[in-house]
């Protein structure tokens, strides 16, 4: 049985990921960064397959603790950057533990034997860090895929400076080291949605389509999305799991880094969809997914399906 190590395998995203590679037989190992907290992670338990799953105490930053998580993993998955949009100090809660975190993950597994793949869980900052905005000189509505140039800019968020940064010493590592031993790949996800598997409260996306459920604007960023009417790209939180899973488990992507979205709609009509009415508009494809529908095979749920899901 083959064992996957998941660093922020009991969040939003994580969670499904950890669900997924339970329920296809895996051992599973999670991090958690306060063992004590077993609010943080106890939903996991409930899982099919439970008895494979294994709770791992872990501060990314410490490589002590890091390289004793990735020891006897076949598959590692990174998916434990913060995504944080409201925040205190950016380079202490944002940009040291995504990218000095990414650094500090890359030298551990670059040294550890036995590992046969890494998969590290992105975002769309890293290929556009004006994301939900179009990345500069593009229309709302003009087309994005894997082979246009990525965009960064010094005014976008914090957060999406970090991932873009993180991003670039990934593929800088794999530019340096040509004949690596295992294989690493990327998935970056727009806007991630959908039902969370925890009754944690201290998930951005399941925050974020709270507030937009509710027309809340706690913030001067989320009162700009509604003054605009903004289009978000949108993927379901279960397909970017399976995406995960699909790049994990598949031999020949070392390299590739896969943008994973499914349709684009504007936030007045995302409000509509979470409240159980029909969106206004037709859905839009802006960000382009068809690298992980021909590589892996990918169906992308609707929105209208995402968002159904995160009210039942």
């Amino acid at each position: 049985m083959k064992k996957v190590g998941i660093i922020g395998g009991s969040g939003f995203i994580g969670s499904y990921i950890t669900k997924t590679f339970l329920e296809n037989d895996y051992q599973v190992k999670v991090s958690a960064t306060d063992i004590t907290r077993e609010d943080k992670y106890q939903h996991l338990m409930n899982l099919k397959n439970a008895e494979n799953l294994y709770i791992s105490e872990l501060e990314i930053t410490d490589k002590e603790q890091l390289e004793d998580f990735v020891s006897d993993c076949d598959y590692v998955i990174h998916g434990g950057t913060p995504f944080i949009l409201d925040f205190q100090d950016a380079e202490r809660e944002l940009f040291e533990p995504t990218i000095n975190g990414t650094i500090n993950f890359l030298e551990v597994i670059n040294k550890t034997p036995g590992i046969e793949k890494v998969v590290l869980i992105a975002s769309v900052a890293g290929w556009n860090t004006n994301f939900p905005m179009p990345a500069n000189g593009r229309d709302f509505y003009d087309t994005f895929d894997e082979t246009h140039a990525r965009f960064t800019s010094k005014d976008s968020h914090p957060y999406a400076q970090a991932k873009f940064i993180a991003n670039q010493v990934v593929e800088q590592f794999i530019k340096n080291n040509p004949r690596l031993s295992y294989e690493i790949s990327t998935v970056s996800p727009v806007m991630v949605m959908g039902k969370a598997l925890s009754n944690r409260e201290d998930s951005t996306s399941g925050g974020l389509q709270f507030l937009i459920k509710n027309k809340i604007a706690p913030d001067d960023f989320i009162q700009f999305l509604y003054d605009n009417d903004v289009p978000f790209a949108i993927v379901d939180v279960a397909d970017v799991a399976q995406a995960t899973f699909k790049v994990t488990t598949t031999k020949g992507l070392h390299g590739k880094d896969y943008l994973l979205s499914s349709e684009t709609f504007k936030v007045s009509d995302v409000h509509l969809m979470l409240n159980h009415q029909e969106p206004k508009e037709k859905a839009q494809i802006v960000y382009k997914s068809d690298l992980a529908k021909n590589d892996l095979r990918m169906q992308f749920r609707t929105v209208k399906e995402t968002l159904n899901n995160y009210n039942n």
